[in-house]
């Protein structure tokens, strides 16, 4: 339903030829409209009507209260007495939907009766003897259910022009390795369903909300001291380094040194503002870097790393050798795969779903279309679902609450997804205006779902690491490609500015190693050192960006940035992936993602 305006109602009262002294009569009649929630040209031929009987009165303020009151409020009672049996926001079954759709035509067809618009303005007829059904009707009977109906998301039903003329859909943009022949359909076989769980199990997880805001900087300054010794011993320990010496502490000879990068002031980092700046163990202080004469770098703020070099004065530290982190081990699971299954299929998506000139919901219904035709096993949906990016979001431009709209939205998954039976993993957002603006994201609740709809859905928070039939999968909706790409600073370090922060990410063993965060990145220190650590190395490593798409091998572990579902006024892309757990191959891991590819929606 488009939103009502001025301009509207100007231009229906202009087709009319309906005179008006000023613009307070239009902001009464728009009053009206948003008061009974009916349409501009709604309300002029209904007033052609009624003025028609009353002798052609004038339009003033006066005569539109009398309107108000001896049509519009009636009308109004007889549409909420029709209805008195249906909460608003209740699901209606295909039946009464029947029965509404009915209604309202009849009420329509009776206002035709009465008026005698003017050449251009008349309406095309709903019905045809071979048609008995309108347009619209049919549109909503034949789609998966009512509240996949775009004209129940919004106010504003009106369609993104530049989405809905996009070309090259259904385009594959990115492809790794090669599917087995060209099937990405979920298994065939009922009897083998896929294995989808949290690795660390739900006592281990983050589950539910917690309280935020309160965390002190010496809480801060303790999880940081903790990472900095957590990873300088992995690598001590890799590299056979005796000990770590003090940062600051004056040396003639080389001297082999732990901590944190860090920038000297707010700026962004560069290869002259550099500071590394030690744990407790090793003083605790901050030194200069001069890195120029390491021949390769990459470095960002918050990466820990292990530097060789010489500080003769303890004031400045000339940094000759750079250590790299090491990822941890890959996943091995306690119960072996059957290698005659067939692969399991996951399709992932990343919001927002809807384009950003309007708020109607046609790209998540194409993506529904899409889940109904190739029926993966699994859909990791991650969000934002409500966005507050969106402008209409921003202005308040809605009629229901933001819960009810997503409400709608999953709703609308869910059965939408019903024939194909697949599992369907929720990730929140910080961009989902109706959820907890923290890092890391607790879980959404959704207590409206059915039992049996309760069995297909997986909430789990952002970030995660989820296990599907052997093969693990690390999945966060938060852009840290983003963020740490604006801040790291390289040298010859090779010109894949991705595969250098997926490998930071693997290495320093975090979903979000970046240290101060950005603005936009409301961080729990607490929590993220409990929830926000990579585990082990994932076979499969989700992170959607609103940087170019890809898939690429890292250090054995696949990244995939499915892109966005839209891309401002036009469709984006998803991701589709072909998984099975293989066994080592002569002591060599083999990958078990068999295949994937980015697609345009």
């Amino acid at each position: 339903m488009a939103l009502a305006t001025a301009e509207r109602l100007s231009s229906e009262l202009e087709v009319f030829g309906i005179p008006y002294s000023d613009d307070s009569i239009l902001d009464k009649m728009l009053e009206q409209c948003i008061c009974n929630r009916i349409q501009p040209d709604e309300i002029v031929l209904e007033w052609v009507a009624y003025s028609t009987t009353k002798n052609g009165l004038k339009l003033t303020t006066d005569t539109l209260e009398q309107f108000e009151h001896e049509v519009l409020n009636k009308k109004t009672k007889s549409k909420q007495s029709f209805r008195r049996e249906e909460p608003h926001n209740r699901t209606r079954d295909i039946h009464t939907l029947q029965d509404l759709i009915k209604a309202e035509e009849e009420e329509e067809n009776l206002l035709d009766s009465y008026s005698t618009p003017a050449k251009g303005s008349q309406k095309r007829a709903l019905t045809t003897p071979e048609h008995p059904h309108s347009k619209r009707s049919t549109a909503l009977l034949s789609s998966p259910g009512l509240l996949l109906s775009p004209a129940s998301f919004s106010p504003s039903a009106t369609p993104s022009q530049k989405y809905t003329q996009r070309g090259a859909k259904g385009e594959v943009v990115a492809t790794f390795g090669a599917p087995q022949g060209t099937r990405w359909a979920g298994r065939k076989a009922p009897g083998s369903p896929v294995q989808l769980e949290l690795l660390e199990g739900p006592e281990e997880s983050l589950r539910c909300s917690y309280k935020y805001m309160f965390q002190r900087l010496r809480d801060v300054r303790n999880v940081m001291t903790e990472k900095i010794e957590e990873l300088g011993e992995s690598l001590r320990s890799h590299f056979n380094i005796e000990e770590f010496s003090p940062v600051s502490l004056p040396a003639q000879d080389s001297i082999t040194v732990l901590g944190q990068v860090c920038c000297d002031s707010n700026g962004k980092l560069n290869a002259h503002s550099v500071l590394l700046e030690a744990g407790p163990e090793q003083g605790g202080q901050q030194v200069p870097v001069d890195i120029s004469e390491l021949r390769e770098y990459s470095m960002f703020p918050g990466q820990v790393v292990v530097m060789e070099g010489m500080n003769t004065t303890g004031r400045k530290l000339v940094a000759s050798k750079l250590y790299e982190g090491i990822p941890l081990p890959f996943y091995t699971p306690e119960v072996k795969t059957e290698m005659e299954e067939e692969p399991a299929s996951v399709l992932v998506a990343c919001g927002p779903y809807t384009p950003s000139d309007s708020l109607t919901f046609d790209p998540l219904l194409d993506l529904i279309n899409v889940i109904v035709r190739d029926r993966p096993d699994v859909c990791v949906l991650l969000g934002p679902f409500v966005d507050s990016k969106h402008e209409q979001i921003e202005k308040a431009q809605v009629t229901e609450t933001f819960e009810a709209i997503f409400s709608r939205c999953i709703e609308s998954i869910v059965e939408g997804t019903k024939s194909v039976g697949c599992r369907l993993v929720f990730m929140p957002s910080q961009r989902d205006i109706h959820h907890h603006f923290i890092y890391p994201q607790p879980p959404f609740t959704m207590p409206d779902l059915s039992k049996d709809q309760a069995q297909r859905v997986t909430l789990v928070p952002d970030p995660c690491t989820l296990v599907i039939d052997g093969v693990t999968f690390g999945v966060t909706s938060t852009d840290i490609l983003f963020h740490l790409g604006a801040e790291e600073i390289s040298c010859g370090a090779g010109s894949d500015r991705f595969s250098r922060i997926l490998k930071h990410m693997l290495t320093q063993k975090s979903y979000y190693p970046l240290y101060p965060p950005v603005e936009e990145v409301n961080m729990d220190y607490e929590k993220f050192q409990s929830f926000g650590q990579m585990p082990l190395t994932p076979d499969v490593l989700i992170i959607p960006s609103e940087l170019r798409y890809f898939i690429k091998d890292v250090v054995g572990c696949i990244c995939v940035n499915p892109g966005r579902l839209t891309k401002g006024q036009v469709g984006g892309t998803y991701g589709r992936l072909l998984v099975q757990h293989a066994a080592s191959d002569d002591g060599k891991r083999v990958s078990p993602c068999l295949a994937g590819q980015v697609v345009k929606i």
